[in-house]
C-alpha cells in the first residue's frame, strides 16, 4: 500500500505564516514546527529542573512537531480571522478536524493508533500525561510567535507591534511558570544582534 502521508508533511515547508502581516523574515509551518518543538522540550526541562515538574519532554517534542500538521489541507488562517468571532472559530474547528481524518486516512491503517493523537483526530482519547503536554505544546507555539514578534520588532518592524502584546497576555494567561523562566531568562537574547550575542 502506497502511502502519501510524508509526501504531504514535507509541504509544510510550502506553507507561509504571518500571511496578513509584512515580514522582514519569512517563516514556514515546517520552520515554526521545529521552533515549537525545542521550546516545548526546554519548557519541560526548565519545569523538571526549577519547578518539580515530571514532564516527558521526549513526548512534548512529538506532539510539537505534529501540532499544525493538517495546515498543509488548511494554510495558516492567521488568528485574528480564525477569532473574529466564535461561528468562526467553529467553522474552522470544523475543517481542522476533517483535515485531520484526511491525513491520518494516509497513514497505514497499523500504525494509525499511534499517529491519531498527534493529529488531533476529534474523538482520539488523550491520555492525562498528553493533555499536560498539550498544554506545553500551546505554551511553545505562544512563545515562538512571541519570539517571532520580538525579532521583527528589534529589526524596526513596527507592525509587529500589537501582535506582540496581544501574544505576551496571551503567554501569561497560561499562568506557567516555565514560560515566565523562559521569557526572563532566554528570551532577551533573541532581540540582539550578533555582535551583541559575541
Amino acid at each position: 500500500m502506497e502511502s502519501h502521508f510524508f509526501a504531504y508533511m514535507y509541504r509544510l515547508k510550502y506553507i507561509e505564516r504571518w500571511s496578513l502581516m509584512r515580514n522582514t523574515t519569512k517563516e514556514t509551518v515546517a520552520e515554526h514546527s521545529f521552533h515549537v518543538a525545542l521550546l516545548a522540550h526546554m519548557l519541560c526541562e526548565i519545569g523538571n529542573s526549577f519547578f518539580g515538574r515530571s514532564y516527558n519532554a521526549d513526548r512534548a517534542v512529538t506532539l510539537a512537531l505534529f501540532h499544525d500538521a493538517t495546515e498543509v489541507f488548511t494554510g495558516d488562517i492567521p488568528t485574528p480571522v480564525k477569532h473574529h468571532n466564535p461561528k468562526m472559530l467553529a467553522s474552522f474547528r470544523e475543517i481542522e478536524a476533517m483535515a485531520a481524518e484526511r491525513l491520518l486516512g494516509m497513514v497505514p491503517e497499523p500504525l494509525q493508533a499511534s499517529y491519531a493523537p498527534l493529529l488531533g483526530k476529534p474523538g482520539s482519547t488523550l491520555s492525562e500525561e498528553d493533555q499536560l503536554h498539550h498544554k506545553i505544546v500551546k505554551a511553545a507555539d505562544l512563545l515562538d510567535a512571541y519570539l517571532k514578534c520580538l525579532t521583527e520588532v528589534s529589526t524596526g518592524n513596527r507592525e509587529f507591534l500589537v501582535a506582540k502584546g496581544q501574544t505576551e497576555a496571551a503567554i501569561e494567561q497560561l499562568g506557567l511558570p516555565e514560560t515566565e523562566w523562559f521569557l526572563a531568562h532566554m528570551a532577551p537574547s533573541l532581540g540582539m544582534t550578533l555582535d551583541e550575542l559575541s
